[in-house]
């Protein structure tokens, strides 16, 4: 298990590499002069060149890179050129928002598709399994943001129970911070959880044909405990490939939801830091964000080899 461990690991690292490659030449390659950009067509030349070498956009690229990978090494990110504040203190402030929201649509969507999936798999084709397999497909259907739009147009304009956007902050207090969050959450999960509850029901349908499953009926072991002793264990590889494939998705993926909600958080971030240009913010956002995917995917693996304790071959 070590040596499948420190296999992963290592490819973890040859990934974050290659990822970091990647978004620093997809950044070179954009058209423009970000401190033209940012200062503007009138801006006075020698004031350009100053910011250019600010940025270290008068030197090489490959020293540009080497050196941005010495920096995120040593836990120095740089400075925005935008908010004039350390990029380390901006993605603090914003993760304080996006892994709460994160979090809560992952604990959402599990809570809804997991119990949805094992209920389609007992009462398969019958009304109950028809019921879940609709939403699955309507939860699929619906885009995000359009439903995160209607949630805002019934639960905060209609019903004024939710705030329509923005975030409390959590020196408000525990309660208001989730509340803010709550609607957004329910946003994201509703997607995921379709995708989650088909994979689920297909799961526990394979392992309810299982010949463990056989015996164990046949031993006369009561129905409840076959259902979550033996088939919902036997049946959670597949569930946590999706789990985190999903996990990845809202940590990595709620630039829409957090527009729409006017969430203060990393996706907004981006967005932010793209329309205005700001290199600096916007490679090191990037890359953690997709550091977040890579390291999810990590941990699944290592998961499997805890749920699956099998030897692993590699191919």
């Amino acid at each position: 298990m070590l040596t499948f461990v420190a296999r992963r690991f290592l490819a973890l690292v040859v990934t974050l590499l290659i990822a970091s490659l990647v978004v620093f030449l997809v950044l070179e390659v954009l058209p423009g002069d970000p401190a033209l950009l940012m200062l503007g067509i009138n801006a006075e030349e020698d004031t350009l060149r100053a910011l250019r070498a600010e940025m270290g956009l008068d030197r090489p690229a490959w020293l540009r890179y080497l050196a941005w990978l010495g920096g995120m090494a040593g836990g120095t990110l740089g400075s925005s050129h935008t908010y004039s504040v350390p990029v380390a203190e901006l993605i603090a402030e914003r993760l304080e928002i996006t892994v709460p929201l994160a979090l809560i649509a992952f604990a959402l969507s599990t809570l809804i598709a997991v119990p949805l999936g094992m209920l389609a798999a007992v009462k398969h084709n019958r009304a109950g399994d028809w019921g879940v397999m609709a939403f699955s497909q309507l939860g699929l259907a619906v885009p995000e943001f359009w439903f995160g739009i209607l949630l805002v147009l019934l639960f905060a304009v209609t019903l004024g129970w939710f705030p329509a956007g923005g975030f409390a902050g959590w020196d408000a207090g525990v309660g208001p911070a989730l509340t803010s969050l709550l609607l957004p959450a329910l946003a994201l999960a509703v997607s995921q959880a379709a995708i989650l509850a088909r994979v689920t029901r297909s799961a526990v349908l394979e392992a309810f044909h299982a010949d463990y499953v056989r015996t164990a009926r046949a031993k006369g072991v009561r129905e409840s405990a076959v259902l979550f002793r033996h088939v919902l264990r036997n049946a959670l590889v597949p569930m946590v490939t999706i789990l985190g494939l999903q996990l990845a998705f809202l940590m990595a993926g709620v630039i829409v939801i957090e527009n729409v909600f006017f969430l203060p958080g990393l996706g907004r971030l981006v967005y932010q830091a793209v329309s205005q240009r700001d290199v600096i913010v916007v490679r090191d956002v990037v890359l953690l964000l997709v550091a977040m995917v890579v390291f999810v995917n990590f941990a699944v693996d290592v998961a499997y080899s805890l749920i699956d304790p099998r030897p692993k071959v590699d191919v």
